[in-house]
């Protein structure tokens, strides 16, 4: 069974989806679905496939989710050794030695990332380049977009 690994507002953020769906979003579907077959003729009836389609996705969501957590290896940055090092859950302060640009990444699990607030999932290119890597450091990161130069300025275990 493969490890799923995240950080501790990563497992957080998981539990708090799986309790809104087990005990929102899946009555609320069912008093939907029951509404919309009392309207009678179920084969053209939009209301009630869009509501079990709806509860097609709420089960497969609770799943997921649940199938995750049970395989869940919870990394609590706060509590592993600052060693200046890029490790699973660190904050990297990166220098791009070709635009000079400055760019800061949080490495967490991949149902945590979202670029728009430049948490990067560990199985990105980026990330996975930057495992291992110490400040000072400089590295060739091959992306879907070519290569980028950066210089490792700063690591943080927040």
């Amino acid at each position: 069974m493969d490890r799923v690994p995240m950080t501790v507002k990563g497992e957080v953020a998981l539990r708090d989806e799986l309790q809104r769906l087990k005990h929102e979003d899946r009555p609320n579907i069912t008093k939907a679905i029951a509404e919309a077959r009392a309207h009678g003729d179920l084969k053209e009836n939009a209301e009630y496939h869009a509501a079990r389609e709806r509860q097609s996705f709420i089960e497969g969501r609770i799943q997921d989710i649940e199938s995750k957590l049970s395989r869940a290896q919870v990394i609590d940055i706060a509590k592993v050794p600052h060693q200046g090092r890029v490790v699973f859950g660190s904050t990297v302060q990166l220098y791009n030695v070709d635009t000079s640009e400055e760019v800061v990444y949080h490495i967490v699990g991949e149902d945590e990332s979202d670029i728009s607030k430049n948490k990067i999932s560990i199985n990105s290119p980026i990330a996975r380049g930057l495992i291992g890597k110490s400040e000072g450091d400089e590295v060739t990161i091959v992306t879907p977009g070519g290569e980028i130069h950066y210089e490792v300025t700063e690591v943080q275990y927040v």
